[in-house]
C-alpha cells in the first residue's frame, strides 16, 4: 500500500495547537485563560474530561461548565458560530445541546478563541449503555428531524469551518478515489466504486436545512438507557443533511438502522450520499490507521463492510 496523506487536518489530543509558538494545551493553560479573564470562575477546580475530541480540548470547569480549546486555526472558526447559533438552535430542539456561558479571547499565547460551556450529564453512546437501539434510532432520527426543520435563514453555509459538511460530496471525490487506489487489495475496489458512483449520480436540490454535520457516538450522551443530549456542534451548518445519517453504518444497523432510516423519512438519494459521506470516511481513516499501524484499522474494515453490505441488499 502506498502512503497517502488524506482527510480532515487533524491534530493530537493533549499536544499543542497547528500555531509552533503557542503553548500545549492542558489544564494548566486552561487554569491560567480561566483566571485571567473570568476571576469569578478562579476557586473552581479544573480537570481534564475522561473522554477528549480531536478539534478541541476540553476541560471541567467546576460542577456546572466545560472549558473547550481549539486545537488549531480551522477549529476556532468553530467558536464564533456555536456562540451564535446554539442559543438560537436549542428552543427548537427535542433534547439538550451545548449552551454557551462565556466567550474566552486569545490570551497568554494561546491564538484562539474559545468557549465556556454548561456541563451536561450523561455517558458517550455505545451499545452495551443502550436498551434500546431501535428506541434509541428513533429518538435519534426525531432529533435530526427537528434539526432540520428549524429556521435556515442566515445559517452558516458550508466550508472551511466545518469541512465542506453540507456541500457537495464530490469535494471528497479525489480524495476517496486516491484512497482507494492507495488501499488495493485492502478493499474490493469495484465493489466500492459502485457505492460511491451511486452517491454521486444524486444531489440536493432543495432548500438549505440546517444539520449537525458530525453525528457519532462521541457527541451522543444516553441516561437510563436513552439519547439524552446531543453535543459538539462545530461541523454544524446549513446545507445538504446527508451527513448527518452517517451513523446508519458506523454504529447501527439491522432493525435499529431500519427505524432510523424510516422515522427521519429521508429520500432514497440523501440515504445514498450519506452512504457516500460515510465510505469517503471510512475509507480515508483505513488508510491513516494502516499507515499507522493503528488497531482501529478493524473498525474502519468493519464500517466499509457494513456500508458494502447494506447497499447490495438495497439494490
Amino acid at each position: 500500500m502506498r502512503r497517502l496523506r488524506v482527510g480532515e487536518k487533524v491534530h493530537k489530543v493533549g499536544a499543542v495547537t497547528d500555531d509552533p509558538h503557542a503553548p500545549p494545551i492542558d489544564a494548566s493553560l486552561a487554569r491560567r485563560l480561566i483566571d485571567s479573564q473570568f476571576p469569578q470562575w478562579a476557586d473552581l477546580p479544573i480537570a481534564p474530561v475522561e473522554f477528549d475530541g480531536w478539534d478541541n480540548r476540553t476541560f471541567r470547569l467546576g460542577s456546572e461548565h466545560t472549558v473547550r480549546l481549539p486545537t488549531g486555526s480551522w477549529y476556532a472558526q468553530q467558536v464564533e458560530k456555536e456562540q451564535r447559533w446554539l442559543p438560537v438552535l436549542a428552543p427548537q430542539l427535542p433534547l439538550p445541546i451545548p449552551a454557551p456561558v462565556a466567550k474566552g479571547e486569545p490570551g497568554l499565547g494561546f491564538p484562539y478563541p474559545w468557549s465556556v460551556y454548561r456541563w451536561i450529564d450523561g455517558d458517550l453512546a455505545s451499545k452495551v449503555r443502550i436498551g434500546d437501539l431501535s428506541r434509541f434510532a428513533t429518538d435519534l432520527a426525531g432529533f435530526l428531524a427537528a434539526l432540520g426543520r428549524a429556521d435556515a435563514t442566515g445559517g452558516p453555509e458550508p466550508g472551511e469551518h466545518n469541512f465542506h459538511r453540507g456541500g457537495p460530496l464530490a469535494t471528497y471525490e479525489e480524495e476517496t478515489f486516491e484512497a482507494i487506489d492507495a488501499l488495493g487489495d485492502e478493499v474490493p475496489a469495484d465493489d466500492v466504486r459502485r457505492v460511491w458512483a451511486d452517491a454521486m449520480a444524486t444531489s440536493w436540490d432543495r432548500a438549505p436545512v440546517w444539520f449537525h454535520g458530525d453525528v457519532a457516538t462521541g457527541n451522543l450522551l444516553v441516561r437510563d438507557d436513552r439519547l439524552s443530549a446531543v453535543l459538539d456542534f462545530g461541523t454544524s451548518g446549513i446545507g445538504d443533511p446527508a451527513c448527518d445519517v452517517v451513523i446508519a453504518w458506523t454504529f447501527l444497523s439491522g432493525t435499529g438502522r431500519d427505524r432510523f432510516r424510516a422515522e427521519l423519512g429521508v429520500d432514497p438519494g440523501t440515504w445514498s450520499r450519506g452512504r457516500g459521506w460515510a465510505l469517503w470516511k471510512a475509507l480515508i481513516s483505513l488508510v491513516g490507521h494502516l499507515e499507522n499501524d493503528a488497531p482501529d484499522a478493524a473498525l474502519a474494515r468493519r464500517d466499509i463492510h457494513q456500508i458494502l453490505t447494506e447497499y447490495a441488499q438495497d439494490r
